[in-house]
């Protein structure tokens, strides 16, 4: 828990930022000076300081993870490793779908992606786009390209080109609103220029972040810009297994049962443009989902 601390001296007031956090078993303190008043916009402060202070706490875990890991991964038979993902990908495939509307069980899902048995009374749309995720998932892990927008547009179209072919690899021309959240997306106007600084970004950013930090800032400004008219969810998570499994990490499923902290991590982020909520939430995501690899890589 962040604090704020106050000192007297000299019969001057100062304040300052706290946060006292356990790391490889000693109990360390962090401060930042604030000044003589306390700033009014002390909330983002506080989210950017925590930020801080567990990029120092968490990059030492994601390492022991990527290792645990691909240890892991190299000591598995090929066909092991085949399965793993073919596991991964039904468990990502129907929880990305879900979150977006999608009709289909989990078992629905499963008999579809390995049995190729279409489920009774549920709509054509949720079955064809559940079996071109599953296409674009395993085209995302093999492709020897990076993130661009002609990527993007690419995967948007192989995703879209049956149910809604209108939209399908085309960047909206329309204002959207996002059902539930608080957070307008950016004007048609907007979208352009926005995505050419997204892939700037990305090309400055990909050999200096840590990669977990990547993925979750890759997921949260795509997913912020909204260029599509449908799709912006599933490209978004698309591209943070892209930047999670090129980097030899393991890729991340964001449950539809958990959705709730999903969101909220999104918009509080979205609403005050401020980064750290949600980088935040996914470092626990992501900590949590991996903590048999952190487990392994302690020992």
């Amino acid at each position: 828990m962040v604090t704020i601390r106050k000192e007297e001296r000299g019969g001057n007031v100062y304040y300052y930022l706290e946060h006292s956090f356990r790391l490889n078993g000693k109990t360390l303190k962090k401060e930042k000076y604030l000044g003589k008043a306390i700033p009014k916009n002390i909330e983002k402060i506080k989210g950017s300081f925590l930020y801080e202070v567990y990029r120092e706490k968490w990059y030492s875990k994601f390492e022991l993870i990527r290792k645990a890991f691909n240890k892991e991964q190299k000591a598995m038979p090929p066909e092991a490793v085949e399965k793993y993902i073919e596991a991964f990908m039904i468990k990502f495939t129907y929880d990305t779908q879900r979150i977006e509307g999608s009709t289909l069980s989990f078992r629905d899902t499963a008999n579809l992606l390995l049995e190729g048995i279409t489920p009774q009374n549920k709509p054509l749309r949720d079955v064809k786009e559940t079996e071109e995720h599953k296409k674009v998932f395993y085209e995302m892990l093999e492709t020897k390209k990076d993130i661009s927008l002609n990527l993007i547009l690419e995967w948007h179209y192989k995703l879209f080109k049956e149910t809604k072919p209108g939209i399908a690899g085309k960047f909206r021309n329309h204002q959207v609103a996002i059902s539930g959240s608080r957070f307008l997306p950016p004007s048609p106007a907007e979208i352009n220029a926005m995505l050419t600084e997204f892939t700037r970004w990305y090309n400055r950013s990909k050999e200096k972040l840590n990669p977990v930090e990547l993925a979750a800032l890759t997921h949260l400004k795509f997913v912020t810009i909204h260029p599509f008219t449908d799709g912006n969810g599933r490209i978004s998570r698309l591209l943070m297994n892209f930047v999670l499994h090129k980097n030899a990490f393991p890729m991340l499923d964001i449950e539809y049962k958990n959705r709730s902290s999903y969101y909220t991590a999104l918009e509080r982020s979205q609403v005050k443009q401020n980064e750290s909520p949600f980088i935040l939430w996914f470092f626990k995501k992501y900590l949590k989902s991996n903590v048999a690899y952190l487990k392994q890589g302690s020992r």
